[in-house]
């Protein structure tokens, strides 16, 4: 069933609940918003979004290198407490964060990060592809968003499959643990380095090895 891109929005603003967790109970709930919001809540993920204002200036930058020290990552992951951010749960959690990363390479957080000008020029770039593939300019607009929606999955993230169950994205994760813990946890900040990036040289795919590693 298609789901109407205005009732995403509108579950969003009740719940703020993610985009992709909107669209799918809408789906499940026939487009109905109130049947959406009880899916949410007994997914716990209207109560993860109660927790979405309250400060997480508490919790860890967690690192990750991968083996031969070819790929390392730093990232901030951030909870309300010092006390969530030394139990287990909340490192393991901000470890895989940092897997995700070496093995996946986004460039940004959230979508709401990339800039407006990349974005503009990313859709000219599409538009001239699916022209030279000779599609009729009257669907040209719907296949560009189309694939504007993918650029995001790849880039962004909160929109990518975790690398550990690609059945989930790292968002969904991400509030998952918001409900499990109980505390409001964001994912603030990332630098990402591989070897001789820039550098002229041979290329190795690193980030298929990571994760391959990160699978096992």
């Amino acid at each position: 069933m298609a789901v109407d891109a205005k009732l995403v929005k509108e579950l969003r603003e009740k719940t703020g609940a993610g985009m992709l967790d909107c669209k799918k109970a809408l789906e499940e709930g026939n487009n109905d918003v109130n049947k959406a919001i009880e899916i949410l809540r007994e997914k716990g993920l209207s109560a993860a979004a109660n927790k979405a204002g309250r400060a997480a200036t508490e919790g860890v930058v967690q690192s990750y290198i991968h083996a031969g020290g070819r790929i390392g990552v730093l990232v901030e992951v951030n909870c309300e407490t010092d006390f969530v951010a030394m139990t287990d749960q909340f490192k393991e959690f901000a470890r895989d964060i940092a897997m995700q990363i070496a093995a996946s390479n986004p460039r940004y957080v959230s979508r709401e990060e990339v800039p407006q000008e990349e974005i503009e020029k990313e859709k000219e770039i599409l538009k001239a592809q699916a022209l030279n593939e000779g599609k009729p300019e009257k669907i040209v607009e719907k296949m560009v968003e189309g694939r504007i929606g993918k650029y995001y999955e790849e880039f962004c993230l909160l929109e990518q499959s975790f690398v550990k169950d690609p059945d989930k994205t790292i968002e969904q994760l991400l509030n998952e643990k918001i409900s499990t813990i109980g505390e409001n946890i964001s994912i603030r900040r990332f630098t990402r380095y591989e070897l001789g990036e820039g550098l002229e040289k041979k290329q190795d795919n690193f980030v298929e090895e990571v994760m391959s590693q990160v699978k096992q």
